[in-house]
């Protein structure tokens, strides 16, 4: 066991982490306003002289795990109008395809502990382009692209600093800081590196709370006193001009009315800026700056070392270098260890970023919604309006705990379903973590009373799918690998609350009481030909494929742990029986739906729609013929149990021959459970037929299969669009490879032909299941058309290939997710450095969306691994 795996199984270790946000601004946490609008209510330039009630953001930043103490960085390049304290971007209104950071930083390295961290900061050294990159993505429509910064030209000739920091920790509460400051330009240039820390404002809502003080104790020293946290030291080496100010609202500023300080938290700003002296305190303060004013030589480097702890010492940089190394030492062995069966160390590279990115968003979450709608005492009471307004029917959720999110900047909040793709992800290098992370969302201060899990902030009601047990015994199985013994208390605690989450799917989300279910977008937003969430007239029900194949899936995910706890315990016969059912009658409603004889599958397309039908008031049946991802999740409900399984379970096997005796439609429908495969059973809403017709679609060129992955709609639509009127409405959906010109879910969520990473994963997942049943002998053409029969397993490797591909270097030298910034393709401080996008054209793999977006793209850490296990 090498000694970061060690350090993995103390939690002590993660008492310190990148737990700030990217961005505070703009969040519905802080939204107070009567309807709703958090992008306006708070902005980008409100930021620097706002203090946060619900959390807090910087550049590069850590904090302790409950958000207590922070310590992040600012700098100044001479020319800007503010110091750069955080990370700019564009407000969902601003951009022509929503919100989008306009920034460059990577994510380069992390331990799983965080004992060793690194990224990198790309910063112009002319003044940033604020109003450019405003006024002309405003300016542009959903049909152009998004104007980047790269694109304003403010990178060239490197007219810019590559700012490296990193942090590595001695002990749980010792951390090392370092920043390297580089000018890549050909002439001299300044810049104000002002590493700054501050305490969370959590005086300023409640009478007679205490307050916390930093002072200095002497030139290289500043001593951070909290009653209620602990004293902690931060040690310069280089000492420089220290400035305080309070982490407190410029209400002047922002409101026209009287500070509580004459130090007010855009103190340090001000005073650098525009040289005001009486904005800072020069002795003491809940924020403080070290401002190091430096001209850095053309081609120069220039660094600075500091340390964060609770010791009082001497002394404190002598072990300063040995230190530094040693956590590097280690992290490189931890993650040659990990990637021990990965042959190509461009996908080494690729996946330890991909890992750095999730590890650099966890993030301290706190929202307590009661408090929230109802205010704070020294505060003004919140609108009227917001008392039946966004999240007013979760007031039972009191969040305040470090979450993975999606990413930090654009998604700066958790969302459900992503963290389920996120704790896959984690169960590879902290399967601790992973399980923390899925049985906390199960607890009273998250999930709904009524069983509901919590979608996102924006919309806490809405419905995502439900892939939680999925990665529950996902995550279970690689636990148990790792460790060598299955945690089984894990797996029920998870799996009690599970039980009410799917009773409240089954009385919310299938009105009609017949097995097909609803639930709106799904995460798949703008995948419809119309507003999926809306209430469609004259009685009309969306009968959806996606909705009803996730809770198939989900009823074989609860059968599968229910048979897993029965070597455990007996009594969980009656609940693998229980879905077992569940699956069975899922599967008979997708075939008879309603019981009119039609059902999802199409038999004249042989694939699987939605459908539009009505009991009410007119007569209406409508399939939809749109050739989406929709049609292709009914491949994920597959499990394939071995005998092995069964023998724990006689009472469920006696069930289940009753069901067959009894039921023959039932079983004859869907399962192959009268027909073993040596010692294997299979249970799937698809035979042999149905999957190979499918894949016939997946991996046609012409349909679904990208250079990169599989498309979220076909290509068939690109000159063949699908049309329907209805209600004296016509709609129409077509082939978009890139950005979305339909606003109909958010401003730049797109699901209409793009590459998204997630679904491709699961699409592989039930490749793997589907082998694992059929074996060698079972062929499909692939691609399709082609003449070249491959084995399902083969098949699981093709698709996992041309995901990586996005990312790995081609015969080129050309990475697919940089498409034609054909500078960035060939410059060698930018060509190994991977953003991570939130989705890829389906033409050309160009990354677009989010660009830190982990969350969901950083899934192809475990797709390299899975690529290289098939590839044996």
């Amino acid at each position: 066991m090498n000694e970061e795996q060690k350090r993995i199984q103390d939690p002590a270790w993660k008492i310190w982490g990148p737990y700030m946000s990217y961005r505070q601004w703009g969040t519905v946490r802080e939204d107070y306003s009567p309807n709703g609008d958090a992008w306006n209510s708070t902005t980008h330039d409100m930021a620097r002289s706002k203090a946060w009630r619900w959390g807090e953001e910087g550049i590069a930043g850590i904090s302790d795990e409950q958000g207590v103490l922070n310590f992040a960085w600012s700098f100044w390049n001479k020319h800007d109008a503010i110091l750069k304290e955080r990370f700019f971007g564009l407000t969902n209104e601003e951009g022509n395809h929503g919100e989008d950071v306009k920034e460059l930083y990577y994510h380069l390295d992390s331990s799983p502990t965080h004992s060793y961290m690194k990224m990198l900061y790309k910063y112009p050294i002319a003044a940033f382009p604020y109003d450019n990159l405003v006024e002309v993505n405003k300016n542009r429509s959903r049909n152009e692209p998004e104007f980047e910064l790269y694109d304003t030209g403010i990178f060239n000739d490197d007219n810019y600093f590559d700012i490296i920091v990193e942090y590595a920790k001695a002990s749980p509460t010792d951390i090392l800081i370092k920043i390297t400051v580089n000018n890549l330009s050909n002439n001299d240039a300044s810049i104000n590196i002002i590493p700054t820390v501050w305490y969370a404002n959590n005086w300023s809502w409640f009478h007679n709370s205490y307050k916390p003080n930093i002072t200095c104790i002497s030139k290289n020293t500043l001593l951070l006193e909290n009653e209620n946290f602990g004293k902690y030291y931060l040690h310069v080496k280089e000492a420089a001009q220290v400035l305080f100010c309070e982490n407190e609202t410029n209400n002047r500023r922002l409101y026209n009315s009287s500070n509580d300080s004459n130090y007010a938290k855009d103190g340090i700003n001000d005073y650098i800026i525009h040289g005001t002296k009486n904005t800072v305190n020069h002795e003491e303060g809940t924020k403080a700056g070290i401002n190091y004013d430096v001209t850095i030589p053309a081609q120069g480097t220039v660094s600075y070392c500091l340390r964060l702890n609770q010791n009082k010492v001497n002394k404190v940089f002598d072990d300063f270098d040995g230190i530094f190394s040693l956590r590097q030492k280690e992290t490189d062995e931890y993650y040659e260890e990990l990637q021990q069966g990965i042959k190509n160390e461009d996908e080494k590279l690729i996946q330890r970023q991909a890992f750095a990115g999730m590890l650099w968003s966890k993030q301290v979450y706190h929202y307590n919604v009661e408090v929230w709608l109802n205010g704070d005492e020294k505060m003004p009471p919140p609108p009227p309006e917001r008392k039946l307004g966004r999240n007013s029917g979760w007031r039972h959720i009191n969040n305040n705990y470090v979450i993975s999110m999606p990413d930090k900047w654009e998604y700066p909040w958790y969302a459900t379903w992503d963290l389920a793709f996120h704790c896959i992800n984690f169960a590879v290098i902290d399967s601790d973590f992973a399980k923390d992370q899925l049985l906390h969302f199960t607890h009273d201060w998250y999930m709904h009373p009524n069983g509901q899990l919590p979608a996102y902030e924006w919309d806490f009601s809405n419905v995502n799918p439900p892939v939680h047990a999925w990665a529950t015994w996902r995550v279970y199985l690689m636990d148990e690998k790792i460790k060598g013994k299955p945690d089984v208390e894990f797996l029920k605690a998870v799996y009690h609350k599970l039980l009410l989450n799917f009773t409240w799917w089954v009385n919310r989300k299938d009105r009609e009481n017949n097995n097909i279910f609803e639930g709106g977008f799904l995460g798949l937003d703008n995948i419809g030909v119309f507003d999926r969430n809306a209430v469609l007239p004259h009685g009309v029900e969306l009968e959806q494929s996606d909705a009803t194949s996730w809770m198939a899936m989900y009823a074989l995910n609860m059968m599968r742990i229910a048979l897993e706890l029965c070597k455990f315990d007996l009594v969980y016969q009656d609940m693998a029986s229980k879905f077992f059912e569940h699956f069975l009658n899922i599967a008979d409603a997708m075939e008879n739906l309603n019981g009119d004889g039609k059902g999802l599958w199409d038999y004249q397309d042989e694939f699987y729609y939605d459908r539009l039908h009505s009991k009410d008031g007119i007569d209406i049946s409508v399939t939809l013929r749109l050739r989406s991802i929709v049609g292709i999740i009914p491949l994920f409900a597959v499990e394939v149990i071995d005998e092995e399984s069964l023998q724990h379970a006689p009472k469920f096997i006696e069930r289940m021959n009753w069901l067959f005796k009894n039921k023959p439609q039932l079983a004859a429908l869907v399962s192959r459970w009268e027909e073993p495969n040596n010692t294997q059973h299979l249970l799937s809403l698809l035979r042999g037929h149905r999957m190979k017709k499918i894949l016939e679609r997946v991996l046609d060129t012409n349909e679904f299969l990208s250079p990169h992955g599989v498309r979220s709609i076909s290509k068939f639509h690109l000159n063949n669009p699908y049309r329907i009127a209805l209600d004296g409405n016509n709609f129409t959906v077509t082939y978009l490879p890139g950005e979305s010109d339909s606003g109909i879910f958010g401003g730049n969520s797109n699901w209409r032909g793009p590459v998204w990473l997630p679904i491709n994963f699961l699409v592989i997942e039930s490749l793997r299941s589907f082998h694992s049943y059929y074996g060698d002998d079972f062929k499909i053409e692939c691609p399709t058309g082609s003449g070249n029969f491959l084995t399902i397993k083969e098949i699981a490797y093709f698709l996992s290939d041309k995901i990586v591909s996005l990312f790995t270097k081609d015969e080129n030298s050309n990475r697919a997710f940089l498409n034609d910034t054909s500078t960035m393709q060939r410059d060698p401080n930018f060509n190994d450095h991977i953003l991570f996008h939130e989705y890829f054209n389906g033409d050309n793999g160009k990354g677009l969306g989010a660009s830190h977006q982990t969350g969901w793209t950083g899934i192809v850490a475990k797709i390299i691994h899975l690529k290289n296990e098939l590839d044996k």
